[in-house]
């Protein structure tokens, strides 16, 4: 894995998302609690930034990221869509915390675009 610095911890707002580039991938990294997921930071339906969206829970606690635009929701574990009208999964990639430091893996995403 080829993880790279993204943003500070300290940085990250609880249950936001921020918009940040990682080695040329723009990506929204989103903090609940102690926990950190970093997105492609486009909606597969509309193109547009799902880090100017809003971070929601489903019923079982569950992290998801819902696009400003038309209102579809991604499931922030697996970036798979959970409300339409989107129908196609948005990259997620792996992340670590290193004390302050965020690192994200864009070379490797746990979710490959379709």
């Amino acid at each position: 894995m080829t993880f790279a610095k993204a943003a500070n911890f300290s940085d990250l707002p609880d249950n936001a998302a921020v918009a940040v580039e990682v080695d040329g991938v723009e990506v929204a990294l989103i903090r609940t609690g102690d926990e950190v997921f970093a997105i492609r930071d486009e909606c597969s339906h509309a193109s547009v930034a799902l880090s100017e969206g809003d971070v929601t829970f489903d019923d079982a606690g569950t992290p998801e990221i819902e696009c400003w635009l038309h209102g579809s929701t991604f499931n922030l574990r697996t970036g798979e869509p959970v409300i339409l009208p989107a129908t196609e999964p948005v990259p997620i990639y792996p992340t670590s915390v290193d004390g302050d430091v965020v690192l994200v893996d864009v070379e490797n995403p746990l979710k490959k675009e379709s």
